[in-house]
């Protein structure tokens, strides 16, 4: 069964809401009881103690008047009006006294009618027995006081003194009297006093138990139901967190039945799908760089639209592979050219370049955005074509092992012609086959570039916005002014010598003294040319540009080219 969070977190509220009216009810019982005992002790056994005390206070008083009046009738001249007075007040504390017996016989009566509060009615009744024994004892007293009166004025002595010999004893009969209606009530307060700090107690006792029991209970429930909510939560936590991390094996395991476990269904599905997409981006970026299959499946790059972009490209081929592979088995072919593909590849990737395709043995790539920043494509090109020149020496390296011989290995050599310039970029190709690629002049320029090395002799041609665009930190030496085949324009050819801060003073020297050669060169000095290009072979012998140049230079003393002549070389073939 399928309990929505809403439910669960409902089913919570409601619980600790139970609780509370459970606490709340026991609390109103223990505190009624408690209630109940003070409103016995406010009501009805203080107002009685109250008054059974004023009862007590104005019998003292008959007796103070009692006493007066017998010492003012044996003084030698009685006072007559002082007598007066004093029977008198006697006679209104008597009336007092037995007002307020009536009245607390009513409120006992009261008492005993009350059906909503508990009472001691046993006691109660008690003292509506012994109440009325107070009113006749000190009626007894008064009626024995006034025969004692008329004693003292018409009676004898023997007479008299038995009179108060009976006074005294209704004196005393009042006195045990009231104190016994005074130690019942005495009594009752205090036990019912006793009772309710025992009710308050037990209350408080016993409330603090439940309270803690519902602590427990709803803190226990809260704790079960948290833990159900929470812990998928966590779980689906730890799980984004490994997608985030590149983990997509991770599988979120949630045994509820409620919103998470089919969140947690869903992002499972999501990874699967991600892994999906993994493996395709892996598998298709075999075949096509990394990036542009992201490109692709972010759909970032539009299916019919292409952009005019200056980038880099850049072409190499290997010197000789034809032959090479008349030799070799097929599986040795295509060995051969997957590593070599993969180490040039590599370096392409590192220097952020775009691997376009392999044709044969040779190589496009380029650079350029989005994928290389816009001021940085032709040093990234010139850099990834001198690591792939000095990642050629372990591949040299590979090949006796390849070949499983140590002698007759073939020599590996590339050439490598890059060029920077605008480019068309974009999805190029059928509705069913289709390449991200660049085409335009700047493409067939770096292929020209990468063919012209076979005549000067040399491994890395770029052209002069690529020299331009890769700055001072890359040394070039400027070759020719070439128009190669299939263009107009005359280019004027660089040869990529390595980094700047890497040079030898050697080729420092070599360069001035070709370039020097080359101003000589096209201003139709030939000696001076070819003294320029002489002093360049000193310095390295096999310098195959230079020796190009020398025999240029023999040629045109036999025939010199005209008045007219740039000094622009023009490229019949590839």
């Amino acid at each position: 069964m399928r309990l929505p969070i809403s439910l669960k977190i409902f089913s919570i509220t409601m619980a600790l809401l139970v609780l509370m009216v459970v606490v709340t009810w026991l609390s109103v019982l223990n505190f009624r009881q408690l209630n109940n005992q003070v409103r016995a002790l406010s009501d009805w056994y203080l107002p009685l103690q109250q008054q059974v005390a004023s009862v007590e206070i104005l019998i003292r008083q008959q007796i103070v008047h009692m006493e007066r009046v017998m010492s003012g009738m044996e003084a030698a001249r009685p006072d007559p009006d002082y007598l007066a007075k004093e029977s008198n007040g006697f006679d209104m504390r008597g009336v007092n006294a037995d007002q307020i017996v009536d009245s607390s016989l009513r409120m006992l009566g009261e008492a005993q009618a009350q059906k909503d509060l508990k009472l001691d009615r046993a006691t109660l009744a008690v003292l509506g027995e012994q109440l009325p024994t107070i009113q006749t004892a000190r009626q007894n007293f008064h009626r024995t006081f006034r025969l004692f009166q008329i004693e003292a004025e018409e009676g004898t002595p023997r007479s008299q003194d038995l009179v108060r010999e009976t006074l005294l004893r209704e004196k005393d009969a009042v006195d045990i009297e009231i104190g016994k209606t005074i130690d019942i009530l005495n009594k009752l307060t205090q036990d019912t006093a006793t009772e309710a700090k025992k009710e308050e107690a037990r209350a408080t006792t016993l409330n603090w138990i439940i309270t803690a029991l519902a602590a427990a209970l709803g803190f226990l429930s809260a704790l079960f139901f948290t833990r159900s909510l929470v812990s998928p939560i966590k779980r689906l936590l730890g799980g984004t967190r490994a997608v985030e991390g590149g983990d997509l094996q991770v599988e979120i395991q949630v045994h509820t039945r409620d919103e998470i476990a089919t969140l947690a269904t869903s992002f499972n599905h999501m990874v699967v799908g991600l892994r999906e997409k993994e493996r395709i981006r892996e598998t298709f970026g075999q075949y096509v760089d990394p990036r542009i299959v992201k490109t692709l499946l972010e759909n970032r790059i539009g299916a019919d639209k292409g952009e005019r972009q200056v980038m880099t490209v850049f072409f190499s081929d290997l010197e000789g592979f034809t032959r090479m592979c008349e030799g070799l088995t097929p599986d040795a072919a295509v060995r051969f050219l997957n590593r070599y593909f993969s180490m040039m590849s590599e370096v392409v990737r590192a220097q952020q370049g775009i691997v376009d395709k392999y044709i044969g043995d040779s190589v496009m790539a380029f650079w350029g955005p989005p994928f290389t920043d816009p001021a940085d494509h032709a040093r990234l090109g010139c850099i990834a074509a001198l690591d792939q020149m000095a990642r050629l020496e372990a591949f040299r390296a590979w090949l006796p092992e390849m070949f499983s011989v140590r002698d007759s290995v073939p020599v590996v050599n590339v050439r490598m012609g890059i060029a920077s310039g605008e480019v068309t970029v974009g999805n190029i190709g059928s509705e069913t086959s289709r390449g991200y690629t660049v085409i335009g002049d700047t493409v067939n320029l770096a292929s020209r570039l990468e063919q012209a090395n076979k005549f000067y002799g040399t491994r890395i041609l770029a052209s002069e916005a690529t020299r331009t665009l890769a700055g001072d930190m890359l040394a070039f030496r400027e070759i020719d002014s070439l128009r190669v085949a299939g263009k107009l324009e005359t280019v004027r050819v660089y040869e990529l010598l390595g980094m700047t801060d890497e040079l030898s003073d050697a080729d420092r020297q070599r360069v001035q003294a070709y370039e020097a050669g080359l101003a000589h060169y096209r201003a139709q000095d030939w000696d001076a040319a070819e003294a320029a290009f002489s002093e360049c072979l000193a310095i390295e012998p096999k310098d195959q540009p230079s020796q190009v140049m020398l025999a240029r230079v023999e040629a045109f003393r036999l025939k010199p080219p005209g008045a007219g002549w740039d000094g622009v070389w023009v490229a019949v073939s590839k």
